[in-house]
């Protein structure tokens, strides 16, 4: 069926879902299933940021994707984010160029000088360390007592994740928690009064940083710092541009595990049966690895900015215009996958999930995020452990990270 005859017929008005209480009610789904079912690709002319086309589907997302130089990712356009910049310009505003944020040829220059450290070596080299942290901090938590899953095994294998990738500080770790959730939080992007407030974490991260540089300048050694140090397409950037590539690094290692962590507690309790199978058959965690990145989405979208006058599936869309490609609605999209919106470990195609992206901006870091979770649940495997959610979680109320706050849990043997 064509999908312009589809929306025209439906003459469906337009559902802007960039509105933060979707996520923090987790009321998203319905109106995503109205877009894939009528209008997948659709014209939003008035929302908090701005007019939008919204793309809710699996197949032209991954078209768009394939397409960089029609449809561009450069910061100097309005950049990855719903929030872009350029088509609302606002007082306070911090530009900050990143490699996820460029076009070739300065992101494949970019690109290459990280994506070494999130090799399968490198990865390799990093498993003994990883299943040495998630053992310690599994052995630290009380059985039979509530605590927060987020804040007690979330955040700190992540963050812990993340000081050892930069060398960064041990004792101070936390820190990198708080810019994540600064630099990732669009809601911020609204005003300039919030806006003033990102900028000022943005800005203390970056004098952080910059010491730290100071420090791998005299000191180098195998981290990401050192790394960026020794490459000419990254060793003289601009201020702005370290603290986006900072941004980059720390939101994308961190909020896509983290929140990928907390659905394993969450989803598997929504379906038992699922679990059971997966405690049975500790085998099946590669696949339930990546079932719950796409169940859950850990970043619901990315933002494009269309470079030319062109037509996809019946939609005119112009030079200028900003195109949000909704991974949390293709993730769940029918035609796709079976049964989308609930967990299936051994899902055959679980595997053909977009919360990594797709084409020349998929997650440099996406092995780094698999090891992470696949120890996590192969250690929890081990010692026979089960997270049980005794509340329903608090969620963050944004479009752009998919996550929690708190998941409340008690720990049980089965």
């Amino acid at each position: 069926m064509n999908i312009a005859t589809t929306v025209s017929d439906a003459q469906l008005a337009p559902i802007d879902v960039s509105r933060a209480e979707l996520y923090e009610g987790e009321g998203w789904q319905e109106p995503f299933r109205t877009l894939r079912a009528q209008a997948p690709i659709q014209f939003v002319p008035d929302s908090a940021f701005g007019p939008y086309w919204s793309v809710s589907t699996h197949k032209p997302i991954v078209h768009i994707e394939a397409l960089p130089k029609i449809f561009s990712s450069s910061w100097e356009f309005g950049g990855i984010a719903i929030a872009g910049s350029v088509d609302q310009p606002m007082e306070n505003e911090l530009r900050t160029p990143m490699f996820i944020a460029m076009d070739p040829p300065h992101h494949t220059a970019q690109r290459r000088t990280i994506a070494p450290s999130f090799g399968p070596s490198e990865v390799l080299e990093l498993k003994r360390e990883v299943q040495q942290r998630t053992a310690e901090v599994l052995d630290s938590l009380p059985i039979g007592e509530a605590f927060n899953w987020v804040e007690r095994v979330s955040i700190e294998l992540t963050t812990g994740m993340l000081a050892r990738l930069f060398d960064f500080p041990w004792e101070q770790r936390h820190k990198l928690t708080y810019w994540s959730d600064m630099g990732g939080n669009v809601e911020l992007m609204k005003s300039p009064e919030d806006m003033l407030k990102r900028n000022e974490a943005l800005f203390e991260m970056g004098a952080a940083f910059a010491e730290l540089w100071q420090d791998k300048a005299a000191n180098p050694g195998k981290d990401l710092i050192s790394v960026m140090l020794r490459s000419d397409a990254m060793n003289h950037m601009s201020q702005e541009e370290f603290i986006g590539n900072l941004i980059l690094l720390i939101v994308g290692g961190n909020d896509t595990t983290r929140n990928s962590m907390s659905a394993f507690a969450w989803g598997l309790n929504q379906f038992p049966d699922q679990r059971a199978k997966l405690e049975a058959d500790p085998s099946l965690i590669p696949n339930a690895v990546q079932e719950l990145i796409r169940w859950q989405t850990p970043l619901a979208h990315m933002r494009r900015t269309v470079m030319e006058d062109t037509e996809l599936d019946g939609a005119q869309m112009k030079k200028g215009d900003k195109v949000v490609l909704w991974y949390i609605s293709a993730n769940r999209d029918e035609t796709v996958f079976d049964r989308p919106d609930e967990v299936i470990v051994d899902r055959d195609n679980a595997r053909r999930h977009l919360s990594f992206g797709y084409g020349i901006h998929r997650c440099v870091g996406a092995r780094v995020a698999e090891l992470q979770l696949t120890t996590l649940l192969e250690e929890m495997a081990k010692r026979r452990l089960r997270a049980n959610v005794i509340a329903e979680p608090e969620r963050v109320a944004t479009c752009f990270v998919h996550g929690y706050k708190e998941v409340m849990v008690e720990l049980s043997h089965y």
